[in-house]
């Protein structure tokens, strides 16, 4: 099988190496990005853009030199822990049915408070909301609370409005599942989980077929998985099965990264390992895939 390139960006190789104490070893660093066809100038030059933002600090210098990220950043960096269990929950159909409810929020925020008006748009679709039509979006799970924070936050929460229906109708649309495919773009959303199944299915083969795999290939592979893993799952708001495609591929997809999970986490000096691998292990559930 061919092994699947993986663009990897140099700020998500140095975030993703990120451990526990919120550091990142130089010597670690500078390996994995040659693994990874980047030069030492590339990543020189985003480590100095992060200290430049403030979100590290560095103590020495090339591979001798230990990153510290903020705690600001380190919060900012880690991965969406619940929406992961919550994909995991779906797969494993540990999650209750949909009870056919569509949860729906609008607002109408003045032009005086513009900017506030757009984070809660970013923040609103983010969290997997569809536009319905201006200022009306709707979601099939129940989300107010998170929507409801996020207005409070940007102190916009006189402007939110909110209700639960089943009886949803867009345009001639009624039944459920033809209206998630109308809202929600999820051809394009298959696509991502395409290009991750292809890339875990590839590390996956070479977990099974490779007997000497170094720390350096471990380390390697889990930021590679991580950043396929996340730009699949971004733009996904893990919509009930009732409402997905049969055999929807983020289930497969997602089920193979998840074998690559439980067979890294047996490579020596797994426990090593950078602190998204631990993070994503636990949120999968899976208790072969947690480093003891």
């Amino acid at each position: 099988m061919t092994h699947t390139a993986v663009d990897v960006p140099t700020r998500i190789l140095i975030e993703g190496l990120l451990r526990a104490d919120g550091t990142v070893d130089g010597h670690t660093l500078y390996a994995t990005a040659g693994a990874l066809d980047m030069t030492d100038q590339q990543v020189r030059l985003c480590i100095k853009r992060l200290v430049a933002e403030g979100k590290f600090t560095q103590e020495g210098r090339g591979r001798k030199a230990t990153l510290r990220a903020t705690a600001k950043a380190v919060r900012e960096m880690e991965p969406d822990v619940e929406f992961v269990r919550l994909a995991f929950q779906q797969d494993r159909g540990t999650e209750a049915p949909w009870d056919g409810r569509w949860h729906v929020v609008g607002f109408a925020i003045p032009e005086s408070s513009r900017k506030a008006r757009d984070a809660l748009r970013t923040r609103v679709t983010y969290l997997g909301g569809a536009l319905v039509q201006g200022g009306l979006y709707v979601s099939p799970h129940a989300w107010e609370p998170y929507v409801l924070d996020a207005a409070a936050q940007l102190d916009v929460e006189q402007y939110l409005s909110s209700l639960t229906t089943r009886d949803l109708k867009v345009g001639t649309l009624e039944d459920p599942s033809k209206i998630a495919a109308q809202l929600w773009p999820l051809n394009q959303i298959a696509a991502g989980y395409d290009q991750l199944l292809n890339v875990a299915t590839s590390r996956l083969q070479k977990l099974r077929n490779t007997s000497a795999f170094t720390a350096t290939d471990a380390v390697t592979m889990t930021v590679e998985l991580a950043a396929e893993f996340t730009r699949a799952m971004e733009p996904d708001p893990l919509l009930p099965p009732e409402l997905l495609p049969t055999n929807w591929i983020g289930k497969r997809a997602r089920s193979i990264t998840a074998q690559c999970w439980t067979l890294l986490a047996q490579v020596d000096g797994a426990d090593q390992l950078p602190s998204l691998f631990h993070l994503y292990a636990d949120a999968i559930g899976d208790q072969d895939a947690r480093v003891r």
